[in-house]
């Protein structure tokens, strides 16, 4: 089974650089995609549309979305015995200090800057897919119910 990555991204031109990326390298992954905070809980939470949405076993987060933006995003995540050991990364433009040190009290896993070289951000993407993906051992998602 592939790992599933959830991209919470509203920018249609970053989320085909992830896409980009995503098919030249060797990981087999499960990528979907939606463009709100809103979006995102329900694919989490499998509400509403997603009620057939497979467990999420990494969230690349934006900061900015419409509607509920990715800090609340992140809070909720965290918050909830079902879905805090999901690791979460922040991938922004943000450099402000405010969403840095709120993401880390948010729990988020990491942050990480949207790079502007286009080579730089497949590194990092590449980097980021290798770590917690293939490296890291999370719980089995079928172990961490998710309910609502």
């Amino acid at each position: 089974m592939s790992p599933v990555i959830l991209l919470v991204e509203d920018n249609p031109a970053d989320a085909e650089l992830v896409r980009l990326c995503l098919e030249r390298f060797d990981v087999d992954v499960e990528l979907h995609e939606v463009s709100s905070g809103e979006q995102a809980l329900d694919f989490i939470e499998r509400n509403g549309d997603y009620r057939a949405a497979p467990r999420p076993d990494l969230i690349l987060l934006d900061l900015n979305l419409p509607r509920v933006d990715g800090r609340e995003v992140l809070r909720l995540v965290k918050s909830k015995p079902e879905t805090r050991a999901i690791p979460v990364v922040v991938v922004t433009s943000s450099l402000a200090q405010r969403d840095l040190s709120g993401a880390y009290a948010n729990h988020a896993n990491a942050y990480v800057l949207k790079a502007v070289d286009f080579d730089e951000f497949r590194r990092s993407l590449r980097s980021m897919v290798d770590f917690w993906l293939v490296a890291v051992r999370l719980p089995d998602s079928s172990a961490v119910p998710l309910g609502v």
